[in-house]
């Protein structure tokens, strides 16, 4: 058999036919069977300067497991991963690998480059079915450290922290742990069962878990360190309060946040026949946004019924900053892109139900700070789109619970907790990553930010106790 595959291109993703798919809430992709995993395998040149590890905010030796995929050794493959990455299962569906591993790929500078995200969850998938053994505990190093908020960050540091042999707890503020990972992306692309078992591969590994725990309400962070003996604590609480436009009718009855929206849908499964959990079944509704959380949203809806979905964003589609995939998914499944648009108001009747949503035409003018040609109203160009539905995918900031219950910790003007390159927050033994300090981001990022604060954790609680 040949040593490498020198297609330049990479195999194709299997995935549901659109119009089926935009009708359930199954996922979309179907992922690689072993054949042609291995043959995806084969595309890779071993680089010895290996660009796409720098490319992975986790580190995750890529050469190292896609030899192994390639020569069908799939555990094995799996071994090398879970040694730098808590949750493999889900970095192969949601990492935005096109601008991270992948786009460091030397197999790309001529044509595209190796499937690194498709080959990681085909191997995190084969281990999930394959192995049927828990995960060995380390033995207890005698030292405690809290986690507060079960999202990408707090399961990262607390996986990398319980390996070390910590007594680790991560306490969660709503009845399922995982976070962002549950409540904000959706079933179709990532399945609540997938991040259900790499919560339980923690657990195996001594992590305990206390769901419904607000911690500032339940229990503060001095009490966690004074009274409970927790002798660091990391915070990962992530980014969950909206943000809206401002624009006259945002209060009017049939207007979301998409974080409202998917977590009705996601997390409460709104879409399951006998929900108990409402949520209105509109015919036409625009998503204000253009990332992938508005996509996320777009598509729940149509999968709800919804006739028409429109994503309203005011730059153009070059300027879109959701995943490539993502919105060509979108298209796929028929939702209408209303671009170089931005709304100015939001109709209403006399009950103060949605009927309308009033906008005015953009085109793009010079660069503005973010480097992306900044947006300008064309004069007299104002129009209303016929809705019933309002859904703002603007963006989070950070919940300002911890900031209002503990005394010296420094935050930004938005909310964001101020942590420096390891972590390290302005009080001791405390530290933070993830969306609660650089605002919404990506999953990966976030779990590299819970990896470095972990490190940052143990140098600090050796040297204290040393």
């Amino acid at each position: 058999m040949p040593k490498f595959n020198m297609d330049p291109k990479k195999h194709p993703m299997p995935s549901q036919d659109p119009l089926i798919r935009n009708k359930n809430f199954k996922e979309v992709a179907l992922g690689y069977d072993e054949a042609t995993a291995v043959d995806e395998a084969k595309r890779c040149l071993n680089c010895k300067n290996k660009p796409c590890v720098a490319g992975c905010p986790v580190a995750v030796d890529i050469p190292a497991f896609i030899a192994h995929v390639a020569a069908g050794e799939f555990e094995e493959a799996y071994e090398v991963i879970a040694r730098t990455s808590s949750l493999p299962a889900v970095c192969g569906r949601v990492c935005p690998q096109e601008t991270q591993c992948e786009g460091k790929c030397t197999r790309g500078i001529k044509g595209e480059p190796v499937g690194i995200g498709r080959l990681e969850r085909f191997v995190a998938d084969y281990h999930m079915q394959h192995s049927h053994e828990a995960r060995r505990r380390p033995e207890s190093n005698g030292h405690k450290v809290a986690v507060i908020g079960s999202g990408p960050a707090g399961l990262t540091c607390a996986g990398d922290l319980a390996k070390l042999g910590y007594e680790v707890t991560v306490f969660e503020a709503l009845h399922v742990a995982g976070g962002v990972l549950v409540y904000g992306i959706p079933e179709f692309r990532l399945p609540k069962e997938i991040v259900r078992r790499e919560v339980e591969g923690l657990k195996e590994l001594g992590v305990k878990i206390e769901t419904d725990s607000v911690i500032g309400r339940v229990l503060t962070i001095d009490e966690l360190k004074e009274q409970y003996g927790f002798e660091a604590v990391f915070l990962g609480t992530g980014a969950g309060l909206p943000k809206f436009m401002g624009i006259p009718g945002e209060g009017a009855k049939g207007v979301f946040s998409a974080n409202e929206y998917l977590t009705r849908t996601n997390l409460m499964k709104a879409y399951e026949e006998g929900s108990e959990t409402p949520i209105l079944h509109a015919e036409r509704i625009a998503v204000v946004g253009g990332g992938n959380v508005a996509m996320d949203a777009a598509r729940c809806a149509k999968r709800l019924g919804a006739e028409t979905v429109y994503i309203v964003y005011r730059r153009s589609e070059a300027e879109l900053p959701a995943r490539r995939e993502e919105v060509e998914h979108a298209k796929e499944e028929e939702i209408v892109f209303k671009l170089l648009t931005n709304p100015v108001g939001i109709v209403t009747d006399k009950d103060d139900n949605v009927v309308g949503l009033r906008c005015i035409r953009m085109e793009l003018g010079e660069p503005d700070a973010s480097g992306r040609r900044r947006p300008v109203e064309v004069p007299g160009s104002e129009f209303t789109m016929d809705v019933d539905c309002v859904i703002m995918a603007l963006g989070t900031s950070p919940n300002p619970l911890l900031k209002q219950t503990t005394p010296g910790l420094e935050t930004q003007r938005r909310g964001e907790i101020v942590a420096d390159e390891n972590g390290k927050t302005s009080l001791e033994g405390v530290y933070a990553g993830g969306d609660a300090v650089t605002g919404a981001a990506t999953v990966i990022l976030a779990m590299g930010a819970g990896k470095t604060a972990a490190k940052a954790i143990d140098e600090y609680i050796r040297g204290k106790n040393a």
